[in-house]
């Protein structure tokens, strides 16, 4: 056997190819003309949200169950649900009325940093303070065992809210993005981990999500078995981001309306008309868009194969982290492809802590990475298989959670035409960008 050693391939010796590498690589592959496009979903929402939230509140099943002197924890989460604020005053306001004594504890369970603080300053940049909701906010982070599963995972319960003589569980009902099953995030995911604090959400992890759809109802069910559940607080929003369903739930109805409510959710969500796609232009990830930073019911790039999605999509670049994620780049490796403003703005304590507790750490990789938004995007077009730029098939969106106003390439525009629920806006026109490469209409 020979002793000599083998030179390093080029591509190896070179770990970081210079930008004339990168630009003759890619300054020659073109880009379709886009054209501004509207699609259209059903509009049916509310149109007094406080008012449909009273009726439920004081009908028959749920007015008796409020007791005069009652100490109720009032169960608020972490994600932006439409009219969040109003909605939490108003159940406030409601059992006070009935002369119970309401207070807020936060039901998200690891977010905030897992921290009391984290968790109260998390509800205030939501909107949701002891000024707005009208009663106080105890956060802990403290919980007591209530059981286990059969499979031998710990049931965690909210300290403070099994040291009250209620509970009223408020949360929107929508898919989730890592799973699905008959409840997925609603009434009972909330039951389940976010009531459950950081302690409820590692257990209810810990077996990964081939179990989940399972284990947060079993979850649920112990809980309204052995805590002071009273009812739940449900919403349902449109394509548009606003409610079309408020539903206060009994706690002996929650597990069969949370489902059916699930149902209306997914109907209720809007998508990208168009599919397959050659390529997806992603403007901004975040969480506040999706608890993956892109959803993958719009994308059909999944965290977990335990996601039911319909969306093709053959290369996907996304090109910035919102503000709002405070670094938090969780889903980022959904992505093919990716900026370096992208990059540049990752903070991995935060992003690794999602993934941690998940369990699914795949997904945190960071995607090939080009100095520049057209780079990105040529590398996509490159790399998609497509010959004929005549054929290309490209969508670019500003986020996975606005999807009225999106842009389509040239030649889908017959396509969008013929479509009943595709309203076109305007011309084909080039791509807008700086001196830099990068767009400057970003997220518009």
């Amino acid at each position: 056997m020979s002793n000599d050693v083998l030179p390093l391939p080029a591509a190896w010796v070179h770990e970081n190819p210079t930008m004339s590498t990168i630009d003759d690589l890619l300054r020659h592959i073109a880009l379709p003309r886009m054209v501004r496009v509207r699609q259209l979903f059903a509009d049916d929402a509310l149109a007094d949200v406080a008012a449909a939230l009273r009726e439920e509140m004081r009908a028959t099943p749920i007015a008796a169950l409020v007791k005069p002197g009652a100490r109720i924890a009032v169960a608020v989460g972490s994600r932006g649900l439409a009219d969040l604020p109003l909605v939490v005053n108003v159940v406030v306001d409601e059992l006070k009325q009935r002369g119970a004594r309401p207070f807020i504890v936060p039901a998200m369970g690891s977010h905030g940093g897992a921290t009391a603080e984290g968790q109260t300053a998390l509800l205030a940049a939501l909107g949701v303070t002891e000024a707005s909701a009208g009663c106080p906010i105890v956060s802990s982070m403290a919980t007591v065992e209530l059981g286990r599963l059969r499979n031998g995972l710990p049931v965690y319960m909210d300290e403070q809210a099994m040291q009250a003589d209620g509970i009223v569980v408020v949360n929107r009902v929508k898919p989730h993005t890592s799973f699905s099953g008959p409840s997925e995030s609603g009434l009972v995911k909330m039951l389940s981990i976010g009531l459950g604090k950081q302690k409820g959400a590692e257990s209810c992890h810990a077996l990964g999500f081939a179990q989940m759809a399972q284990n947060i109802v079993e979850m649920a069910r112990v809980k309204l078995q052995h805590a002071p559940i009273l009812f739940g607080v449900a919403t349902v929003e449109n394509a548009y981001e606003k409610i079309s369903r408020v539903a206060a739930v009994p706690a002996s109805d929650i597990i069969a309306r949370d489902a059916e409510l699930l149902q209306e959710a997914k109907h209720n969500m809007p998508c990208i008309l168009f599919n397959p796609l050659d390529v997806l232009v992603v403007d901004r990830m975040g969480k506040e868009y999706s608890g993956t930073g892109m959803d993958p019911h719009i994308t059909g790039r999944t965290s977990t194969p335990y996601v039911e999605t319909r969306q093709q999509v053959t290369r996907m670049v996304v090109l910035d982290l919102s503000d709002k994620s405070k670094g938090n780049a969780t889903g980022m490796g959904l992505a093919d492809i990716c900026s370096r403003r992208l990059v540049a703005k990752v903070d991995y304590d935060a992003t690794y802590a999602n993934h941690l507790t998940s369990t699914v750490v795949w997904h945190a990789k960071v995607p090939m990475t080009l100095p520049s938004d057209q780079r990105a995007i040529q590398a996509a077009v490159k790399t998609c298989n497509v010959p004929e730029l005549a054929r290309l098939r490209m969508v670019r969106i500003p986020n996975t959670l606005h999807l009225e106003h999106v842009e389509i390439s040239e030649p889908m525009l017959d396509e969008a035409a013929r479509h009943a629920q595709i309203e076109v806006l305007g011309e084909p026109r080039p791509w807008p960008f700086d001196a830099d490469g990068n767009l400057t209409d970003l997220g518009h």
